[in-house]
């Protein structure tokens, strides 16, 4: 089944990824588990803050892959428990943020059953640059010449 994009148009070209961003994100957006918060910690400065009650260190995985941050949780069960009753379950989850361009993870730390993950945004550098124009067609046989532009030595 084909599915309407509303990055079909012709004068939206190089926009691809845009659309896998919005697959990605519509399919992390349906588990609620486990809840977090993000807030805003400086004008260039985010957290996550996800609420892992239970998890160690050990059992927690924060991967970068893609623009997309990812974190995993995986508890072991303790084999010398008996229990009366299991209110509490050890469950794995798999939490994903898609970060924009740009955005650093700066660091993380687990606190009270609390995981946070602080993201930066660094100011990017200006840059200019002038264009040359060239005489004639481009490339000199109608078509552009690709890696023909000045060079330095």
């Amino acid at each position: 089944m084909n599915r309407l994009s509303a990055f079909n148009s012709p004068l939206l070209l190089g926009f691809d990824h845009f659309e896998q961003l919005l697959d990605r994100v519509a399919k992390s957006a349906n588990d609620g588990y486990p809840p977090y918060n993000i807030e805003r910690t400086a004008t260039d400065g985010l957290r996550i803050t996800l609420a892992v009650a239970g998890f160690a260190r050990e059992d927690l995985q924060i991967s970068a892959e893609d623009n997309q941050l990812i974190v995993r949780g995986r508890q072991r069960d303790d084999e010398e428990r008996v229990y009366v009753h299991r209110g509490i379950a050890a469950r794995q989850f798999q939490r994903s943020f898609v970060l924009a361009e740009g955005i650093e993870i700066a660091g993380a730390a687990l606190d009270n059953g609390l995981l946070h993950i602080d993201l930066v945004r660094p100011e990017p550098e200006v840059v200019s640059r002038i264009i040359e124009i060239e005489a004639g067609p481009p490339g000199g046989n109608g078509k552009l010449a690709v890696g023909s532009g000045p060079q330095e030595g």
